[in-house]
């Protein structure tokens, strides 16, 4: 339709003619409202709150006791749960270091506990005195 007719019907409707797509060959127009199309944009972009995930941190010992290790894990879970990432540290004191493969086993332990909603981006590594595990949530 030519850009007369449109504008006539636009202006016979009181609305406004609109360009959608300029780019488009022929280019693609609407009749709206354009104070309430300008009114719905704002209104979209105030109900976003993009953020970026957060990293949360959660530190263990290698002689953690039972109960504790629990708690811990259920933090980790619920963090998971609201969409972050997780960094998981195990840290060594003293004579500790001779002995990774505990961490490792707590580390791996953890994972195995929010397997159904996390899943381990970074597998356990031993960076100076902690051991870290980095864990992300699952999509969908």
């Amino acid at each position: 339709m030519t850009v007369r007719d449109a504008l006539a019907k636009a202006q016979e409707a009181e609305l406004d003619l609109v360009e959608v797509a300029p780019t488009s060959v022929p280019p693609v127009c609407r009749i709206i409202d354009y104070g309430k199309y300008k009114y719905e944009q704002q209104k979209k972009a105030r109900g976003q709150h993009h953020r970026a995930s957060d990293i949360k941190g959660m530190r263990f010992s290698p002689k953690i006791g039972e109960h504790d290790f629990q708690v811990k894990a259920r933090h980790v879970l619920e963090f998971l749960q609201e969409g972050n990432k997780v960094r998981a540290s195990v840290w060594f004191r003293g004579r500790e270091m001779a002995y990774p493969k505990a961490g490792e086993k707590l580390l791996s332990r953890l994972a195995e506990i929010v397997g159904d909603v996390g899943m381990v981006e970074r597998p356990p590594l031993l960076e100076g005195r902690n051991m870290i595990m980095i864990l992300t949530p699952k999509k969908g």
